[in-house]
């Protein structure tokens, strides 16, 4: 990518809308990495914040809070999503070390370094999914840091609307073999018939030793948590009003359908986590965290 700017490579990819939220969550793993405590650390996240104009002036290290922890998005939010990225690298190494699966598939992958930043067994592969303006932003600031995969890293440049199916075994993935899918930040904002066809689509393409880890929300209705500080400080800050971006119909009950496809399935909450690691959101008054959970699932080998 010699001679292009990162403007000509794709940066409105991530600086408006949806995208505009990978940057949040690469801000708040920058933070997190900088923590004395930090339950993950990328040393990526801070430079892509830093190349985007939009994000450019976010905090990326703690003292760069004024109000610390009290800061609802860049304390609380932030360490949200530090632990996520923590509880979400153990489930993927988990996997492929003990598992015995070497296919990795980061469905909307954003800006996640794990292809970069994670021990990989060796013969891994990480595909990773996303619209080409986001993956053409993080190939710019990656190439500028001459940054090298750990695992054999394999973009497919393709929007989860259009037929990614095909464009993934075209990158290579084969449906013979157990894969691991991580689908990160990414079913809120989907429409409840679009995520139903996803987890399904993962499930015709799981071969048995498969994985899936994905995020939801269980809340009927999101709009009555649209005064809680995460969401009013997130909008008050940096001008993401994320209730405008999440899909507010009522969700499918897609844990209790791969169980009946025949997965082994658990369902947690972020406090879950927090309680085990001992650091992290706890539960609090008009929490806009009260109905997410993680999700969790296997399929068995015969």
């Amino acid at each position: 990518m010699t001679g292009t700017t990162t403007r000509d490579t794709g940066v409105e990819g991530v600086e408006g809308g949806v995208g505009l939220t990978a940057l949040l969550v690469a801000a708040s793993r920058a933070i997190e990495t900088h923590r004395h405590d930090a339950l993950a650390r990328d040393v990526y996240a801070e430079h892509f914040v830093l190349a985007a104009p939009a994000s450019a002036a976010w905090p990326v290290r703690p003292h760069q809070v004024a109000d610390g922890d009290a800061n609802p998005l860049w304390g609380r939010f932030a360490r949200y999503f530090g632990l996520r990225t923590r509880v979400l690298d153990d489930f993927v190494l988990r996997s492929v070390r003990k598992g015995g699966a070497r296919q990795v598939v980061l469905l909307g992958a954003g800006l996640d370094s794990r292809a970069f930043r994670l021990d990989w067994p060796p013969g891994c592969v990480v595909f990773e999914i996303d619209r080409e303006g986001v993956l053409a932003f993080k190939h710019e600031v990656l190439d500028g840091l001459s940054a090298t995969p750990k695992a054999e890293r394999v973009t497919v440049p393709v929007d989860l609307r259009d037929d990614w199916v095909t464009a993934l075994a075209d990158a290579g993935f084969d449906a013979s073999a157990p894969s691991v899918w991580l689908a990160e930040g990414l079913l809120f904002y989907l429409p409840p018939v679009a995520e139903t066809y996803l987890i399904d689509t993962v499930d015709r393409l799981s071969a048995p030793g498969s994985a899936l880890a994905f995020e939801v929300k269980l809340e009927r209705d999101l709009l009555e948590y649209r005064d809680s500080p995460l969401y009013t400080s997130t909008h008050r800050q940096i001008g993401i009003d994320l209730l405008n971006l999440f899909d507010l119909q009522p969700r499918p009950d897609s844990a209790g359908d791969l169980a009946v496809k025949g997965w082994s399935t658990s369902v947690h909450t972020p406090f879950d986590f927090t309680r085990f690691h001992g650091r992290g959101p706890l539960p609090e008054d008009n929490d806009a965290l009260a109905g997410n959970r993680w999700v969790f699932a296997d399929k068995p080998r015969p």
